[in-house]
């Protein structure tokens, strides 16, 4: 069958949604789609009411800007988690990636994204500020620097270090177990769970003058 020659105008709508979803083309959206449709209506109905739930309630951790049931996330809430180490990661699957490890005993910033002026991305659109006053309050006590290992990643630890290195707090970054280039997400566990381990104070990273 042709997949554009759809027999119900329902159905090519249903196709359309899915196929604007990341990495979702219109052959795996037709797939899951008639998946769907196979299912009896309440796990269909489930399966839609649970999108719209998440859409509706989902919450941003007013501390680090995880993503939440609560206006404070599980980690920050967390009273055996070290709040004076703070890990500062990209998005939420960093966090993910990182938890998975069981190795870090601190909590998390989440930027939002890197520095890029090829995708328009400045410092102003980072979540920094919140941060920033975490800092000169003196509630943190060391950064860890934990981005993808580009140039996106090391040009945005360039900036928060010349941003942050006047309070005093101690800035790391998570060792190059992580290969050049890599994201944190696509990095197995032992070898992330090291790189954090192993951390280096982010002033041994820099070019020697």
């Amino acid at each position: 069958m042709n997949i554009d020659g759809f027999p119900s105008r329902l159905l090519e709508n249903a196709v359309y949604e899915f196929a604007r979803l990341p990495g979702i083309g219109k052959k795996t959206a037709l797939r899951l789609v008639l998946y769907l449709l196979k299912q009896n209506a309440e796990s269909v109905e489930q399966f839609g009411n649970s999108v719209i739930k998440l859409k509706k309630e989902i919450k941003v951790c007013s501390i680090c800007n995880n993503i939440s049931d609560n206006e404070i996330c599980n980690i920050c809430s967390d009273n055996k988690r070290d709040n004076a180490l703070v890990c500062v990661v990209e998005s939420i699957k960093d966090i993910m990636a990182i938890e998975s490890t069981r190795q870090f005993p601190g909590i998390y910033h989440v930027l939002g994204g890197i520095i890029s002026p090829m995708d328009g991305i400045g410092p102003n659109d980072l979540n920094i500020d919140r941060l920033e006053n975490r800092i000169a309050e003196n509630k943190v006590k060391e950064i860890i620097f934990a981005l993808s290992t580009t140039m996106e990643g090391d040009t945005t630890n360039f900036y928060l270090f010349r941003r942050f290195s006047k309070y005093g707090v101690k800035i790391s970054t998570i060792a190059r177990g992580v290969s050049i280039g890599d994201e944190l997400e696509y990095t197995d566990e032992i070898t992330l769970g090291n790189s954090i381990l192993n951390r280096v104070p982010y002033e041994n990273t820099l070019p020697v003058k």
